[in-house]
């Protein structure tokens, strides 16, 4: 396996890198849906997106261990446009009116009718969560010289999930859920998603081992822009 500097040739998207893609922007659009289901195991209470929204920063740690900050940045801009068509098309829809002999519009709103303040809260905490993962894991790699990626999987989750619930919660509930408990829900988000990443981290590890030796390529993101606005 070599290891590479630069990231791999513009415009160039290996079948695997593309999976990964379509299972990432799957996963994201599966959260939106999910999140209407309220779960409770024992005294802890959750949203059922919580069982696959983590996948996406698992993808997003594979991506920026394998194949660089870039690609982890074409991957979040895909991520959120493919979200952003959901979203809209699910809107769209609900605000239709039904056919005569269509008695579900309360069900069907329940599911897809995202109330606004809460849809846009959740796409800016998206973005600036995975980002900042990605920008850790890219960081960590570089100063480990590609050593310890458990501890940087675990960190960069932190730091992302912490920067993703810092401004969902706050921005989606203020007003809604008392303030004092805002800090409790921000809190049990981060921790319920890292030990999430901690549990499947060997199934990661696996992963990333596979796409490496696949792909033929580590790369290590030297002398590149962390701007998400960026060219890939």
């Amino acid at each position: 396996m070599s290891k590479q500097n630069t990231h791999p040739s513009r415009g160039a998207y290996s079948t695997l890198f593309l999976v990964m893609g379509q299972l990432f922007c799957v996963c994201l659009i599966l959260a939106n849906v999910l999140e209407t289901k309220q779960l409770a195991f024992g005294p802890i209470s959750i949203t059922g997106g919580l069982i696959v929204f983590p996948v996406s920063y698992i993808i997003n740690d594979c991506v920026s261990e394998v194949w660089g900050y870039r690609r982890a940045r074409t991957l979040i801009w895909l991520g959120f446009a493919m979200n952003f068509l959901f979203v809209f098309f699910a809107a769209l829809c609900d605000a239709l009116p039904g056919a005569p002999y269509w008695h579900n519009d309360e069900g069907f709103h329940a599911i897809f009718g995202l109330a606004p303040r809460v849809t846009a809260a959740s796409f800016l905490a998206f973005v600036a969560g995975s980002f900042v993962n990605a920008y850790v894991m890219s960081r960590m790699k570089l100063r480990s010289q590609g050593r310890h990626f458990s501890a940087r999987a675990i960190l960069s989750t932190v730091y992302g999930e912490t920067v993703d619930s810092v401004i969902f919660f706050p921005l989606a509930f203020y007003g809604v859920i008392p303030l004092n408990e805002l800090p409790v829900l921000m809190l049990s988000q981060v921790v319920l998603k890292t030990l999430y990443e901690i549990i499947v981290l060997p199934v990661t590890i696996r992963v990333v081992r596979f796409a490496k030796r696949h792909e033929d390529c580590d790369v290590y993101d030297s002398n590149i822009s962390y701007s998400p606005f960026a060219g890939s």
